[in-house]
């Protein structure tokens, strides 16, 4: 658990809601709130698409077509966002570091003979419901806090998902960066995407 320096700079987010939501914050009468979802690819945090508008706005509309969605008319706001501390899975040196999460969530759960959370629905080989990878990165930040070690701001990475660009390829139609905020303070200012 020695992972404590930020190799990223001020990004630009953008996240896709309803367009009410998108106003009030805009307005500043509300902020986001963060996704606590047990599945999430980050773990908990305000999720943003980095540098990619359109994708925020896609996932929004995508949002607004399930049946009992709460996003009526899809929308993107845009964020500027200092990452602070920053758990960023695109360093390879935080890998030594999920291992030792992920080992003491194993231990744990056999400590109780509880079933190991797994990562779940398969698209083209890339699961879209990470219920493990998401229960390590809360273990992650457990254990800083065990530790007394500064608590993660925001969390970064990668993600390969969807179809093959084409015929052949190894690019995927909706690869993206995110970025998941914890610390709000790391949000700087949001501003209206046009």
């Amino acid at each position: 658990m020695s992972r404590t320096k930020n190799t990223l700079g001020p990004v630009i987010g953008y996240h896709g809601c309803d367009q009410e939501i998108a106003e009030k914050v805009l307005a500043g009468l509300e902020g986001l709130k963060p996704s606590e979802n047990d599945y999430d690819w980050l773990g908990p945090g305000i999720y943003f698409w980095v540098d990619s508008k359109e994708r925020g706005l896609q996932w929004a509309t995508e949002q607004s077509q399930r049946q009992y969605s709460k996003i009526k008319n899809p929308a993107v706001i845009g964020a500027f966002i200092h990452p602070g501390l920053c758990l960023n899975l695109t360093d390879y040196g935080v890998n030594e570091d999920l291992l030792e999460a992920y080992d003491v969530l194993k231990t744990s759960f056999a400590s109780t003979q509880t079933e190991l959370p797994t990562n779940k629905t398969r698209r083209n080989g890339i699961f879209m419901q990470r219920q493990l990878d998401c229960a390590t990165i809360k273990v992650l930040h457990e254990m800083r806090e065990l530790h007394n070690q500064a608590a993660y701001d925001t969390v970064y990475g990668v993600f390969e998902e969807g179809d093959e660009l084409f015929a052949g390829s190894g690019f995927k139609a909706k690869t993206h960066v995110q970025i998941a905020v914890l610390n709000q303070a790391s949000i700087l200012g949001y501003f209206r995407v046009a």
